[in-house]
């Protein structure tokens, strides 16, 4: 063949491999498509949160009456071990891995991730760790010693549900990590040409801290659990303080992961409430490089205020100042993404649609966890309500009215490139009014619970506190309502949902510029930068915006032709291919 005949025929062979969509039934195999695996890890995860969501339910149920009359306590101590362990370590973290997995590529201009058989490999760790936890409530011995599992109370409940509990969590950690390493190596290397760091979306320097955060800190955790399944099972006393060990040790260590977990599991819905918001308020970001480097700041902050959750475990004075100081340090970055966010807001054409309501929600219920976590920080106070229901309203407005709320805008905003549909905005809104109405009637009534000093971990409980108990109760069921419009209109919306054109929100970053849904390859030849992921309201914008409304593949075969506000020289992004 000439030289000419081998180039059509590379380019028809990538017009039509471009064109060619993935069979159903490739979604529940080993594929190494980035964004097969970023649909599997979230409808996976989701599956795992309404199954820990029924089980919040369940302890919710019990502590609607003071008495223990609706499960046996020995069964709700199982309850609210599986639902923590669930909803962190099966939905959470790894639903920001599924974001991570279908954006970053996308976002960077790259046809996949560094390592596509270890990305493959993360997420087929997820399902048999999850199925091998929740399996323990069949073999009757479930954990019970709660998420955290301090020892000694952890070495003298059920051994064989203890051992499951570790043996899931040492895996999940696994694929943890293996991820992070790739988005890594994926941000850091596979970038097109002309995408420097300050040229990233937001999302990918949330992902940036995320992945060096867990990277540093899991492996922490898997040495904690390691020594107490040796403490459990072969009969040593790393942790066992009748043998001589020292159970402080193992708060140490398990709290230098877990407090890092809490923004590993916030920053990954940092980044996309970044998204979400310049896109639907029509206007450039705030603070572009503030937002960027906070994320950095508070990853590298993460590290350091782990002993905050052990101010009445017995450790010195000097040290509890120490991590009361950087607690309440580490709120300034957080305060400074939500000062950006409402500035971009402001004096924007704002859209308010499912996903721009879920992430004004974000907003507003996030700064109010945000501030009861400052209280929590004082060290008089974090004594006075150590274990009580003030500090789970504290977790659930940080984690789901922080985490959940961004993984739903998340959801809605990026729905239609995931699926080539459009969402019904109806059914969004009422989701999005059930979900903050019954979570606020859940979980704002537990401060109070906490300052009267209600203990968590439960069953049984004063009759002086079962009125709010029960609006608490009730709230929940709301909250499990608010997820029936949710299901349906992703179900409905996927199968018959209107049509959506490439960049429904007209947006500039290059998940946009190609496909919805992306062909197998993302691009039909590398892109390259044209805009700023940002640069709203110029004309450069514009016609990016109108190229990529177009039906054809896009290619950097030509440099279109645009309108410049500057001298500032951009490659070609998107133009549609000849013919």
């Amino acid at each position: 063949m000439t030289q000419s005949q081998l180039e059509k025929t590379a380019h028809e062979s990538a017009v039509n491999s471009h064109e060619r969509q993935r069979k159903w039934w490739e979604y529940f195999t080993f594929n190494t498509d980035h964004k097969v695996i970023g649909i599997q890890y979230l409808v996976t995860t989701f599956i795992f949160y309404c199954i820990g969501g029924v089980m919040a339910d369940l302890v919710r149920t019990e502590l609607r009456t003071p008495m223990s009359d609706f499960v046996e306590p020995e069964l709700y101590n199982s309850l609210f071990t599986l639902h923590a362990t669930i909803m962190i370590f099966l939905w959470i973290v790894p639903a920001g891995a599924g974001f991570a997995n279908y954006l970053i590529p996308l976002m960077i201009g790259a046809e996949d991730m560094a390592f596509p058989k270890l990305n493959a490999l993360a997420f087929w760790i997820v399902p048999p760790s999850g199925v091998l936890l929740i399996s323990s409530l069949v073999l009757g011995d479930a954990p019970d010693a709660g998420w955290t599992s301090y020892p000694p109370l952890s070495l003298v409940t059920g051994q064989v549900g203890e051992a499951i509990w570790i043996a899931s969590i040492l895996l999940l950690g696994t694929s943890s990590i293996l991820g992070a390493l790739n988005f890594l190596v994926t941000m850091l290397k596979m970038r097109a040409p002309g995408i420097g760091f300050h040229q990233l979306p937001l999302f990918c320097w949330a992902m940036i801290a995320t992945s060096a955060l867990a990277l540093i800190s899991t492996p922490v955790l898997a040495g904690a659990l390691i020594l107490l399944s040796f403490d459990l099972i072969a009969g040593t006393a790393f942790f066992n303080p009748s043998g001589g060990g020292d159970p402080v040790v193992y708060q140490h260590m398990f709290w230098f992961y877990s407090h890092p977990a809490v923004y590993i599991m916030i920053l990954p819905f940092f980044g996309i409430i970044s998204e979400v918001i310049s896109t639907h308020s029509r206007k450039p970001i705030f603070g572009y490089k503030a937002i960027a480097y906070s994320s950095l700041a508070i990853s590298f902050l993460g590290l350091i205020v782990w002993a905050h959750h052990m101010f009445t475990s017995g450790i010195p004075g000097w040290l509890r100042m120490f991590f009361m100081i950087t607690t309440m340090i580490i709120a300034v970055p957080t305060g400074i993404k939500i000062f950006s966010w409402l500035a971009t807001m402001w004096g924007g054409k704002i859209r308010l649609n499912s996903a721009m309501l879920f992430a004004m929600g974000f907003i507003g219920i996030f700064v109010i966890g945000g501030i009861s976590g400052v209280m929590l920080a004082a060290v008089p106070f974090d004594i006075h309500v150590h274990d009580t229901y003030f500090v789970v309203a504290h977790l659930h407005y940080v984690l789901f009215g922080g985490s959940v709320l961004g993984i739903f805008s998340g959801y809605y905003h990026w729905f239609p490139k995931i699926t080539g549909r459009m969402v019904n905005e109806t059914l969004g809104k009422i989701h999005f009014v059930l979900t903050i109405v019954g979570m606020n009637m859940t979980f704002l009534p537990m401060h109070k619970l906490g300052l009267m000093g209600m203990n968590r971990r439960i069953a049984q409980y004063d009759p002086k506190f079962a009125s709010i108990n029960e609006i608490c109760t009730y709230g929940s069921y709301i909250l499990a309502i608010s997820t029936l419009p949710f299901i349906i209109n992703v179900i409905w919306s996927w199968m018959a949902g209107r049509k959506a054109n490439n960049n429904p929100w007209d947006s500039l970053t290059l998940e946009w510029m190609t496909t919805s849904p992306p062909a197998i390859e993302n691009f039909e030849s590398h892109p390259f930068l044209l805009v700023e992921p940002y640069e709203y309201g110029t004309k450069r914008a514009k016609e990016v915006v109108a190229l990529s409304h177009t039906d054809k593949p896009f290619t950097n075969a030509k440099s279109p032709v645009l309108p410049s506000d500057d001298d500032e020289s951009y490659g070609a992004i998107a133009e549609p291919a000849a013919g």
